[in-house]
């Protein structure tokens, strides 16, 4: 990976709408070239994918909260994360080091919307306790930093 498909990868983080002739002329490359790099960086699995930012709450989603899970000792990780996956108002699942393994972040309608996940979690095997802190408001989110100067 170049200079220039650094820039593009930070182009490309700060507006994944940006068209292939706006990146080329901020890398001063034509559009078919930077086809071709932006295609490579994909491939590579630099690149894994593109999406909408979007208010939560404007989708009904008003309570966040991350929950950290504690396993049992018996517990097997990889099934505990294959059924997490299953549960849909999981954004975010870290596998972590500490008291917890999992620090998962959890968009819900409401409280009621958020017992009812914190029971699913506790019902599912291998989790041995969870803990919940309620986000109040979030000051930021997703932010685009500069990228490290090697990579």
């Amino acid at each position: 990976m170049d200079a220039v498909d650094r820039q593009l990868i930070q182009a490309l983080r700060e507006n994944g709408r940006a068209s292939y002739a706006e990146l080329g002329r901020l890398v001063g490359l034509s559009g078919p070239s930077v086809t071709d790099r932006i295609n490579r960086l994909e491939q590579a699995g630099v690149i894994t994918g593109y999406r909408a930012t979007v208010a939560p709450a404007a989708l009904g989603l008003g309570v966040t909260a991350l929950v950290g899970l504690q396993l049992s000792d018996a517990a097997d990780h990889e099934e505990v994360a294959r059924r997490l996956r299953d549960l849909e108002e999981i954004e975010d699942c870290w596998f972590i080091a500490g008291d917890d393994s999992y620090m998962l972040k959890v968009r819900v309608g409401d409280v009621d919307g958020l017992e009812h996940t914190i029971r699913r979690l506790s019902g599912t095997k291998g989790v041995a306790r969870t803990r919940t802190t309620i986000v109040l408001s979030t000051k930021w989110e997703n932010r685009v930093g500069a990228l490290p100067d090697e990579v």
